[in-house]
């Protein structure tokens, strides 16, 4: 046990909290994945397998305006651009999938920014 890598851990941790969170059309889920360098969200609708929108700081359009910011901003912003794009597609609730990441720093800021961008959860 005292061996699991830190990415297995995560994993496990997302097992665990994907068995009672499940997007469905009317409230899809708001999954985020945080690597070292950058955060991408995805707006999913689990009874189809569809991602409906998504957003991430590699995005064509927002690559320019995150590059002077730093990480945590740049999640807010993403959390932002993905609540728009939710928004624009007539989606106002979502359920909040932290990717088995602890609910702090980038994920937090994420979440705050796509509150700020007009998504209930």
């Amino acid at each position: 046990m005292a061996n699991v890598s830190r990415e297995i851990a995560r994993k496990r941790r997302h097992e665990r909290v994907r068995k009672k969170v499940s997007g469905t059309a009317g409230r899809p889920r708001l999954n985020v994945y945080r690597s070292l360098e950058n955060i991408y969200a995805q707006v999913i609708d689990d009874e189809t397998g569809a991602t409906l929108v998504s957003a991430s700081t590699v995005d064509k359009e927002l690559r320019g305006p995150l590059a002077s910011l730093n990480k945590t901003e740049q999640a807010k912003a993403v959390g932002k651009a993905v609540a728009e794009r939710a928004k624009a597609k007539g989606i106002e609730q979502v359920v909040f999938d932290r990717g088995g990441f602890p609910y702090h720093g980038r994920v937090k800021a994420l979440a705050d920014g796509s509150r700020e961008g007009g998504l209930a959860f």
